[in-house]
């Protein structure tokens, strides 16, 4: 089930906007880890990748091949809805409750005032699933 909350409640009132931006000041480095692993990844903020030159393990690519696995185990299991798609951006456009709810987001953050979602060049998305 999908709950839609106002805006302030998940701290979106203080979203600030791109003019206010100064991106130079960013870190040049972000951290993440995973509940019950030991590991600290750190990633270059520049390059977006870990320092030995390995993808992160939150890239699109890393989840959306985890997604392909399980959705490969699954597929057995669950009535197909056509092919599996073979792009990362296939496989988003399918996706038609994903898409009502973006859909859903970026027309409350316009209703509260918060400008419109920056859009990412679509060839971000262009890379294939591997299972």
């Amino acid at each position: 089930a999908v709950r839609r909350a106002a805006p302030g409640s998940l701290g979106l009132d203080r979203v600030s906007h791109a003019e206010a931006r100064q991106p130079g000041k960013s870190p040049h480095f972000s951290v993440n880890w995973v509940m019950g692993n030991a590991d600290v990844e750190i990633i270059d903020g520049t390059t977006g990748k870990r320092s030995c030159g390995g993808s992160s393990r939150l890239c699109k690519h890393v989840f959306s091949a985890r997604w392909a696995r399980l959705y490969g185990k699954l597929s057995t299991r669950i009535p197909s809805h056509g092919d599996t798609p073979s792009m990362y951006c296939e496989a988003k456009r399918g996706a038609c409750t994903y898409q009502s709810v973006k859909q859903q987001l970026f027309k409350a953050f316009q209703k509260a005032g918060l400008g419109t979602w920056v859009r990412k060049p679509p060839e971000q998305d262009q890379f294939l699933l591997t299972l």
